[in-house]
């Protein structure tokens, strides 16, 4: 029995989804990484065949989705196996902070090209030395007249290079306490002051544009603060939710498109008698183990998947989720490239990407430290 009931129109995108990605996005994959951006037009293509934000209301141009099309997006993009276009950290990350928390006049101005592709968006929470503890950033935001002034630096901010439109956040120096003094601001990347740092060298996600971001008595309009004033600290830890819980679908596909190719690999490929790998004693248990682990995976994920479509807050077995399934996916590209042997070692073998790629996942939106840590609390130990 399936935990998650998709519907006929669900499929249909998915269906439609896949074609799309096959046609027009995969055959330039490769070059994109190579080049370590991915160009606007991938995005704009998206972007117009309705594939970005799909929860955003169709009065602001969007498919007005349920959460289930955002899952069946992020697993069909796993399944390109890049990480270039990140369109999950778009749609699924950025931009429901506008959704929830913008004005009236911040939803018109910017959701209808964030669901076009035209507005490539940004999240800028981590600093050179303030990561997963968000009370410890030093960025500041002050108001001057009708205009707000930033200043700090950001780090590691992926679609740094891209972004046309950045989520800030940044604390008011005049109030001491941590968690009342940051506050959200929607910087586009036009604003005085706003400047791109370097794009970093990474070990994965090489077609993924991720930068460093300055800020150097940036100005941008006072009716660009995002919800209201102080109140950033709230709506970071309500939306780090849905974060975390995209990050763990991403993982677990990754996972799910790891152990195909492995065993797809291991059933191809015979010994020097003729013999598939796959039909090896070792081999098979080891298959054996990665499926169930995989399976297990799925099982777990589709039920915060199902309490979070239904509205459910599980904090602690969301933190489970991400820290579980990014883990899986680390440890099953582990066990995949022993088991490609020395063509684990070529950049020709399909999960050599996967495996630079799934490495960082632990970190970003919180360590798996941090996330045990969140479940110990909710769980009283």
């Amino acid at each position: 029995m399936e935990i998650l009931q998709y519907t006929e129109d669900h499929e249909k995108f998915r269906m439609r989804m896949r074609a799309f990605l096959e046609k027009e996005i995969m055959p330039y994959t490769d070059d994109w990484e190579k080049a370590h951006i991915t160009p606007k037009w991938a995005w704009q293509k998206m972007g117009r065949e309705g594939f970005l934000c799909t929860s955003v209301p169709e009065e602001y141009g969007g498919l007005g989705g349920d959460f289930l099309y955002s899952v069946i997006a992020a697993e069909e993009m796993t399944r390109t196996n890049h990480t270039g276009l990140a369109s999950m950290l778009h749609s699924d990350v950025v931009v429901p902070y506008i959704e929830a928390f913008g004005s009236r006049r911040q939803k018109e101005k910017y959701l209808p090209g964030c669901v076009s592709g035209d507005i490539v968006t940004a999240v800028a929470m981590t600093e050179p030395d303030a990561g997963s503890d968000l009370a410890s950033m030093t960025a500041t935001a002050s108001q001057n007249g009708d205009e707000i002034v930033i200043n700090g630096t950001k780090t590691f901010i992926s679609n740094g290079i891209n972004a046309d439109l950045v989520i800030v956040a940044a604390k008011n120096p005049a109030v001491a306490n941590p968690y009342e003094s940051m506050s959200l601001y929607l910087v586009d990347s036009d604003a005085p002051g706003f400047e791109r740092g370097r794009q970093l060298e990474k070990m994965g996600f090489h077609s993924q544009d991720t930068a460093e971001l300055f800020f150097n008595g940036c100005r941008i309009p006072a009716e660009n603060r995002l919800g209201d004033d102080g109140a950033g600290f709230y709506m970071l830890m309500e939306k780090l939710q849905q974060e975390r819980l995209m990050t763990a679908i991403g993982a677990q596909a990754a996972a799910e498109l790891i152990f195909e190719k492995t065993k797809t690999f291991c059933q191809a490929t015979t010994d020097g008698d003729g013999k598939p790998l796959s039909k090896h004693q070792a081999v098979m248990f080891t298959l054996v183990e990665m499926a169930t682990e995989v399976r297990i995976g799925r099982a777990f994920l589709d039920k915060q998947i199902a309490g979070h479509t239904a509205g459910e807050k599980e904090i602690a077995e969301t933190s489970m989720a991400k820290y579980w399934a990014t883990d899986l996916a680390k440890r099953l590209s582990q066990k995949s490239l022993d088991l490609f042997g020395d063509y684990g070692f070529s950049e020709a073998c399909p999960v050599v990407r996967g495996f630079r790629d799934v490495r960082v996942m632990p970190i970003f939106a919180g360590t798996n430290e941090i996330m045990k840590q969140i479940a110990g609390k909710f769980m009283g130990l």
